[in-house]
C-alpha cells in the first residue's frame, strides 16, 4: 500500500538518541513509512529499531541506497526523508523540508542548521562547497547535511548514492545534472557532533578522502 512519506533514518552506535529520534518522526509524519539502516552499530541501535516496529536493514555496503530503494518499492507518493539516528526530539523540524517541497520552492530540500555545534576548523566544509560548485555552480550553505527531503522521482534520479561520506555532495551534483532545484531551509536540528579530537580530524580526513573521490567521478 502507498504511503505519502518514505524516511530513512541511517544510525550506527545511536541506540541512546535514536528511540526519541524515532518517536519524533511518529509524532511528526504519522503513517510515514520508516526504515532504519543500521551502519555497523556495535550497540543496541538494532534492537531499538526492532522496539519501535520499524523496518530495519543492517546488510550491504550501501544501506542507505537500499533503505530509499526499498521505500520507493512501498510506493511513496510525496517525499523520501532521509535524516540521521541522532538528532532526537529535534527530529519534529523536518516536516518544514516537505512543507517546502509542497510550496514548490524546490525539489531536493537541505536542512542547515542554524545552530553549530562541535566541529573542526571548516576545511571539510569548505571543500565540499567548492567540488559542488565547480561540478554545478551551486554555492550551497550546508553542502554536506544529510537531513534531507526529495521528491519521489528525484531520489530515484540520485540513486544508487555515492559512497560514504559522499553520498550528500554525489546527490546534490546528480539531482542539479538532472534538472532538479536545491533549496536550503533553515532548521533548529540538534545532533551528535565531532569536535576537535584526534577521532574527529581523522572523521575530517576519511571525509576529504570521499570528497575528493566524488569530484574525480563526475568531472
Amino acid at each position: 500500500m502507498s504511503v505519502e512519506i518514505g524516511i530513512a533514518v541511517t544510525a550506527r552506535n545511536e541506540a541512546d538518541r535514536l528511540p526519541a529520534t524515532l518517536a519524533a518522526l511518529a509524532e511528526a509524519f504519522p503513517g510515514a513509512a520508516v526504515v532504519v539502516a543500521d551502519d555497523g552499530s556495535r550497540d543496541g541501535t538494532a534492537d531499538v529499531a526492532q522496539a519501535a516496529g520499524v523496518e530495519l536493514i543492517r546488510t550491504g555496503r550501501r544501506i542507505a541506497t537500499l533503505a530509499v530503494e526499498r521505500l520507493l518499492a512501498g510506493g511513496v507518493e510525496r517525499a523520501v526523508v532521509l535524516c540521521d539516528g541522532d538528532l532526537g526530539a529535534s527530529a519534529r523540524e523536518l516536516t518544514k523540508l516537505v512543507d517546502a517541497l509542497v510550496r514548490g520552492e524546490g525539489d531536493l530540500a537541505v536542512a542547515a542548521f542554524s545552530r553549530r555545534v562541535g566541529g573542526g576548523f571548516g576545511a571539510a566544509l569548505g571543500f565540499a562547497r567548492r567540488v559542488i560548485r565547480s561540478l554545478t555552480g551551486l554555492e550551497p550553505a550546508a553542502p554536506i547535511s544529510g537531513q534531507r527531503a526529495l521528491r519521489p522521482e528525484v531520489a530515484r534520479a540520485v540513486l544508487p548514492f555515492a559512497r560514504g561520506f559522499g553520498m550528500e555532495i554525489g546527490m546534490t551534483v546528480d539531482a542539479h545534472r538532472a534538472g532538479y532545484r536545491l533549496v536550503e531551509v533553515e532548521l533548529d536540528l540538534e545532533h551528535r557532533a565531532t569536535g576537535r579530537t584526534a577521532g574527529g580530524f581523522v572523521h575530517r580526513a576519511r571525509q576529504l578522502l570521499a570528497f575528493a573521490r566524488v569530484y574525480a567521478s563526475r568531472r
